[in-house]
């Protein structure tokens, strides 16, 4: 049962998953990165909505975002810029949005949006005020050292050369503008297959097999609002972290904690908690060091732990939260049925299909181009 709901799942958001991530491949070859170390070199307003844009223009794979941050971060970019980039790339991307609507609706997703910028002038704030003397310097020292293991930086959706310099009507008309295109599809595709099908697997046995109880004895259901709002949000992100789902994979764990209880606020800072699971901390460790790595992910934590509570408020002061009986996740309602969905899926699975197609027709070219340089 828990591999049905997990097939059905997929099935369902199949095409808002290909309409994502090619939306992120036009983003990732049409807007440049190629200054963005010298753009993060400080840490003001600025500098931070540039790398809060270019992060949601990126990959959306949470180990891409780490690495393209330690990059930039190596070459002089400032540490608020960095971590702003490196959230917007999980949490402000097309694909993530597109998810979280079909599972979750409209309100949720503005949540996440809002909340996203909440929390990142939130760890802005945290910075400022608890950033240890000569951290930052000793991470650069650190990670001018480190090997670049364990992450995944996606270059190739970036123009780089003359398709760079071109306009963006210019690059519409060159082919290897959409070549380029297929290249950052694949690789966005190739880099988070894994977290995607984790996800799902996740949210259909968590579904089938997990009762109602047990989600309720894991955060508060009743007891003083206030109480529950902050406990809830201290939770959320430690599921995250414990359950190795990074980026869009945790939503429908998200649609599943919902369903059995958890606060508007929880949820929220729940899906925020990508960029703090395991694998993730060491990844960072390596890069960091100890210390360094330590410290950013309490700030990461503390940001999300605050993000999630002032949404919470926020949209409660709106009376935008859903109120009454909550409908049960859609982990545990999807299935196979001839629809519209289906219809969109064939679609999808044409243009992904395409794209790959593209990309490992230019691979192959490029392969025996070189081999028959060497001979």
């Amino acid at each position: 049962m828990g591999f049905y709901h997990a097939a059905a799942m997929l099935w369902e958001t199949l095409w808002a998953l290909v309409l994502g991530f090619g939306l992120s491949a036009l983003l990732q070859v049409f807007v440049s990165k190629e200054q963005m170390a010298k753009a993060f070199g400080r840490t003001g307003w600025r500098e931070v909505a540039i790398a809060t844009g270019l992060g949601a223009a990126s990959s959306s794979c949470s180990y891409a975002a780490s690495a393209t941050a330690k990059t930039a971060f190596k070459k002089g970019a400032a540490l608020v810029p960095a971590l702003a980039f490196m959230f917007a790339s999980t949490n402000l991307v097309f694909e993530l949005g597109a998810v979280l609507w079909l599972f979750m609706g409209g309100t949720f997703v503005l949540a996440e949006t809002v909340g996203a910028l909440v929390l990142i002038a939130v760890m802005w704030l945290l910075v400022r005020m608890t950033l240890p003397k000569g951290l930052v310097e000793e991470a650069r020292r650190h990670v001018e050292t480190a090997e670049d293991g364990g992450g995944h930086d996606n270059d190739e959706g970036a123009g780089d050369g003359a398709v760079a310099s071109l306009t963006i009507a210019e690059k519409l008309k060159q082919g290897e503008t959409w070549a380029r295109v297929a290249d950052a599809f694949f690789m966005d595709w190739s880099m988070l297959w894994k977290e995607l099908l984790a996800g799902f697997l996740i949210a259909g046995f968590a579904m089938a097999l997990i009762p109602p109880a047990w989600w309720q004895g894991l955060f508060l259901t009743n007891g003083p609002a206030p109480l529950r709002l902050v406990e809830n949000a201290v939770v959320g992100p430690i599921i995250a972290l414990l359950s190795f789902v990074c980026s869009v994979g945790n939503i429908p764990l998200a649609s599943v904690l919902w369903a059995n209880g958890i606060s508007f606020g929880g949820v929220i800072s729940f899906i925020y908690g990508d960029l703090i699971v395991i694998p993730l901390l060491m990844i960072y460790r390596k890069y960091y060091g100890g210390k360094a790595a330590g410290y950013i992910a309490l700030v990461l934590y503390g940001s999300m732990v605050l993000a999630g509570i002032i949404v919470d408020l926020l949209f409660t002061a709106c009376g935008l939260i859903p109120r009454g009986p909550r409908p049960p996740s859609p982990a545990g309602q999807a299935s196979f049925a001839w629809n519209y969905t289906t219809w969109l899926d064939f679609a999808a699975i044409l243009v992904g299909g395409w794209l790959c197609y593209m990309h490992l027709k230019r691979r192959g070219g490029q392969r025996g181009g070189h081999s028959c340089c060497g001979h």
